[in-house]
């Protein structure tokens, strides 16, 4: 997909490591509209347990934004660099970053599990349940029905267990 200098699209950023926040806090302060996925963890010291919250995607922030603003976005502080494709910035589809609100306000994280292999299965909406209006395939592992959600442009894919009832093939 070609980049338009003024269209707004979504584009994936890396940023230095552990400055997600940081960064997302400096991109709204510049008027950008910036999107960065959090999730909770529990870290174990050997003395302690302790909630922390940390980045979904770790290393990137997902802006909204035409390739005009590039130059304003890599001057701030923390950011590295555009996610880049075939030597030309990823666009990220806005149904990927959906995917992720969904996912994000909706699912105990904890269940989330990444994988890095390659599958094949019906594309899939989610038409009830917790995760309605998310998309995705439709994937069975051990005998579960999961959905693989995937942003495409970082070839990063998570997958979710939800009942078959809950979904309907898109043809």
């Amino acid at each position: 997909m070609e980049v338009v200098e003024n269209e707004i699209n979504w584009f994936a950023f890396r940023t230095k490591s552990r400055a997600e926040k940081k960064v997302h806090e400096r991109l709204l302060d510049a008027g950008l509209y910036s999107f960065l996925p959090l999730r909770t963890e529990i870290r174990l010291w050997s003395d302690r347990k302790k909630k922390v919250i940390v980045p979904l995607i770790s290393s990137f922030v997902f802006i909204n934004c035409s390739k005009k603003d590039f130059r304003k976005i890599l001057e701030i502080q923390g950011v590295v660099c555009v996610l880049k494709l075939l030597s030309k910035p990823a666009i990220i589809k806005g149904e990927e970053i959906e995917n992720l609100r969904i996912l994000i306000s909706n699912i105990d994280l904890t269940k989330l599990e990444y994988t890095d292999k390659i599958f094949t299965g019906d594309y899939i909406e989610v038409i009830k349940g917790p995760l309605k209006g998310m998309s995705g395939l439709s994937v069975m592992i051990k005998g579960n029905h999961r959905l693989l959600i995937e942003i495409s442009a970082l070839e990063n894919k998570m997958l979710v267990d939800i009942p078959l009832s809950f979904v309907n093939k898109i043809s």
